[in-house]
């Protein structure tokens, strides 16, 4: 059967240490708890794609080791098709070391390991699957090349792309920009690919316009404990995100992504699909943890998933 939505990323092990507030330089800290568990923006954005019920493809690498071995259980538990996943003994498995304060701000380290291994070559092997896709998700977690291999094959065959680029880089190739119809940056991101600020509404809005003017054909920039703003050469909307206890915010960036991928790919437009990836996204900061944050959507309201 046809994907409805194929991901191109990585798979990460996280490794989450809970602290008061962040280490300063030199310091040793005492944190009150560690977990660890399932994360890459690749396998966190499918993942949340297949919770809500979306056929799923991921395309990414995985070492040879614990952690491969365990990421692939995990990811067939929620029903990704790994037809494409591949491994090598070249290098271990991804990892995310992870800080989260009591405040429920995060900052993470990747080591991409096996990720920097996977190849043109495996790209271009699932050209019929991303063909027949609704949406191709990418992220930037993965060599560029590669990404933009991807969204090559799915520009030419007419299929919708969804671009998160995080982690940011400047030097954001400009013939990326075009392939994309869905630019999903959160202000982070923005602010490192424009060198503008975000700090308001306005200020992002005008960001979002200098990423239009590179040939992406929608922006959403994802604004945390405010939302989202979607701008279009059209028209800009903002949509706020409900007033919640805030736990964890891990991860939440790709649960706001696989959810909006979804949504988009089951029919709705950008302004509903978008709407309900913020209320997802707001479930999720009130748990600990990333996948395990993601709700099924036997825990979401039937206001968010019938349509």
């Amino acid at each position: 059967m046809a994907s409805e939505i194929v991901v191109v990323g990585a798979c990460m092990f996280d490794l989450i240490s809970y602290v008061p507030r962040f280490v300063n330089n030199g310091e040793t800290l005492h944190g009150h708890e560690f977990q660890m568990g399932y994360g890459g923006k690749g396998a966190n954005q499918a993942v949340m794609a297949a919770k809500l019920g979306s056929k799923v493809k991921l395309i990414s690498k995985l070492g040879e080791d614990f952690f491969g071995k365990g990421t692939v259980e995990n990811l067939k538990k929620f029903n990704v098709n790994l037809d494409h996943l591949y491994f090598t003994d070249k290098a271990l498995s991804g990892v995310a070391p992870i800080t989260v304060t009591d405040q429920g701000e995060n900052s993470v380290i990747i080591v991409s390991g096996a990720n920097n291994y996977l190849t043109k070559a495996e790209i271009v092997a699932a050209t019929e699957e991303i063909k027949k896709a609704k949406y191709l998700l990418c992220q930037l977690e993965i060599d560029l090349t590669l990404t933009q291999t991807a969204l090559e094959i799915a520009k030419a065959h007419g299929v919708k792309t969804i671009l998160n680029p995080a982690p940011a880089t400047n030097k954001l190739p400009k013939e990326i920009y075009k392939l994309v119809d869905v630019f999903c940056p959160n202000e982070t991101e923005t602010e490192i690919l424009t060198h503008g600020k975000t700090d308001s509404l306005e200020n992002a809005q005008q960001q979002a316009k200098v990423l239009l003017a590179r040939g992406v054909k929608t922006v959403i920039i994802t604004l945390g404990e405010r939302g989202c703003l979607i701008v279009d050469a059209n028209e800009s909307f903002h949509i706020p995100a409900p007033k919640v206890n805030v736990v964890d915010t891990v991860g939440a960036g790709d649960c706001f992504v696989g959810s909006l991928a979804h949504f988009l790919a089951n029919g709705l437009d950008l302004k509903s699909a978008a709407s309900r990836a913020v209320e997802i996204a707001s479930i999720s900061v009130q748990a600990k943890g990333t996948q395990t944050s993601f709700p099924t959507k036997d825990e979401v309201t039937d206001s968010i998933m019938n349509f």
